[in-house]
C-alpha cells in the first residue's frame, strides 16, 4: 500500500470470465503473482462469468463453439447440463489450479489517472494503482434495450434475455420475441412449445447459414468486427455477422411456421405491438432479445472514446492509452477470441513493464 491509502501491483484485470481468466493465466506464465504483482477483479458472486446467469434450458449441448480456456481442457463435459453450471464448475477449478486468487464480489466503480503515470482503480474493495489495466468486462451486465413509441403504455410483461428464466413462466401466454439473434430463436423456439401463441419479430431478415463454418468465414467475420474497432466505433458482436446456423432444430421451426419473421412493429400498444398498415398483435409478454452493449462505463474518466462511439484499438491496446487493454472487445469477444487476446494483451503489457517472459515458463500449480 502507499501513502495515498491504494494498493499497489503491476497490473489490474477487470472481469473474470473467459478473457479475464485467459488474461490471468497468460500474466502468471509471464512470471507475475497474483496479489502480490496482479489482481483480477469480478463483480460476480462466484466463478462462471456471464455463463453462471445463463437461463437454465440453455445446456451445454446447446452451446455453440465453448473453446476452453488456456492449459486446461473442458472434457467429459454432459450436455444434458445446464450450460452455467458446466462452464460455471470448470472456472471454479481453473482458478483453483492456477491459483489465480480472483477477488469477488468486487465493484469497479471508476478507472482514473493517477499520480507517476499509475492508473487507480476505485473498487468496492478499495483503490488499487497499477501500471496497467486489462479490462474484460464484457457485455452481459449491459442489455440493450430499444426504445418504441407506447412502450411505457403496455400492460404485459416486459423482459429482456438478461432476465429470461426458462419457457416455463411463459405457458398459455401470448409473447412477441424482438431480435433476430441466436438468444431470440433459441427463446421462441423453446417458447413456442408451451406457449398460446408467439409472434417473431426482427428490424431485418435474418440470415440462415448452410453448411461449416469453417476457419476462412470465421476470419472474415472478426475482421469485419475489427474494422469497425480500427475506426473507433461501437463493436458489432461476431455472431452478428455471422449468420445463424441452420440446425436440425431450427429446420423443423422453419418448416412448423415457429421462425416465421414480422418487420418491427412500429409502436407498442397497452395489449400488444402494433404496425402503422393497421396489423395488431394481441400480447400478454414482450421478450426483448436485443442483444448487449461494451459495459465499459467505468473507463470513461480515462477518455478513451472515439468521436463515433467506441473504443479505438491496435489489437487489443487503447489507441488513446497504451497502458490499457481490453480483451473480450469487439473481435475478441468470443471464447477463442478471448484466449487470444488475453495472450496478446500479456505479451504487450511484459513489454510495457519491461518484464519480458523467461522462455517456456509455466506458471506453478497450486
Amino acid at each position: 500500500m502507499n501513502n495515498f491509502g491504494a494498493q499497489d501491483v503491476d497490473v489490474v484485470v477487470i472481469g473474470a470470465g473467459q478473457a479475464g481468466l485467459s488474461a490471468a493465466y497468460h500474466l502468471r506464465r509471464a512470471g507475475l503473482a497474483p496479489d502480490r504483482d496482479f489482481v483480477v477483479l469480478d463483480h460476480a458472486p462466484r466463478p462462471g462469468g456471464a455463463w453462471q446467469f445463463r437461463w437454465p434450458s440453455l445446456t451445454y449441448g446447446k452451446v455453440h463453439g465453448m473453446h476452453s480456456l488456456p492449459g486446461m481442457e473442458l472434457t467429459g463435459a454432459d450436455d444434458a447440463r445446464p450450460s452455467s453450471e458446466v462452464i460455471g464448475a470448470y472456472f471454479t477449478a481453473y482458478e483453483e489450479r492456477f491459483g489465480l486468487r480472483v477477488h469477488r464480489p468486487v465493484q469497479v466503480r471508476a478507472v482514473r489517472e493517477a499520480e507517476g503515470g499509475r492508473l487507480a482503480v476505485e473498487s468496492s474493495e478499495g483503490v488499487w494503482s497499477a501500471r496497467a489495466l486489462i479490462n474484460a468486462t464484457g457485455t452481459w451486465d449491459r442489455p440493450f434495450w430499444p426504445r418504441y413509441r407506447g412502450q411505457e403504455t403496455f400492460r404485459g410483461r416486459q423482459l429482456h434475455t438478461a432476465d429470461y428464466p426458462g419457457p416455463e413462466e411463459f405457458a398459455g401466454q401470448r409473447v412477441v420475441v424482438v431480435g433476430g439473434g441466436a438468444s431470440g430463436t433459441q427463446h421462441l423456439m423453446e417458447i413456442a412449445e408451451v406457449a398460446a401463441e408467439t409472434t417473431w419479430v426482427t428490424r431485418r431478415p435474418p440470415v440462415f447459414r448452410e453448411g461449416p463454418f469453417d476457419e476462412d468465414a470465421g476470419r472474415t467475420a472478426v475482421a469485419m468486427v475489427e474494422e469497425r474497432v480500427r475506426r473507433g466505433l461501437p463493436p458489432l458482436s461476431v455472431v452478428s455477422v455471422t449468420g445463424l446456423p441452420l440446425t436440425d432444430a431450427v429446420r423443423r421451426a422453419r418448416e412448423t411456421g415457429v421462425l416465421e419473421r414480422e418487420p418491427m412493429f412500429d409502436r407498442i400498444t397497452p395489449t400488444g405491438v402494433a404496425w402503422d398498415d393497421g396489423r395488431t398483435v394481441e400480447a400478454d409478454v414482450i421478450l426483448w432479445a436485443t442483444g448487449f452493449r461494451a459495459a465499459i462505463d467505468h473507463l470513461a474518466p480515462l477518455r478513451l472514446r472515439e468521436p463515433g462511439g467506441g473504443i479505438r484499438l491496435a489489437g487489443t491496446r487503447a489507441v488513446r492509452d497504451a497502458r490499457v487493454h481490453l480483451v473480450g472487445y469487439g473481435p475478441s469477444a468470443s471464447t477463442i477470441g478471448a484466449n487470444r487476446a488475453g495472450r496478446a494483451a500479456v505479451r504487450e503489457i511484459t513489454r510495457l513493464l519491461e518484464r519480458e517472459p523467461a522462455p517456456g515458463h509455466e506458471p506453478a500449480l497450486v
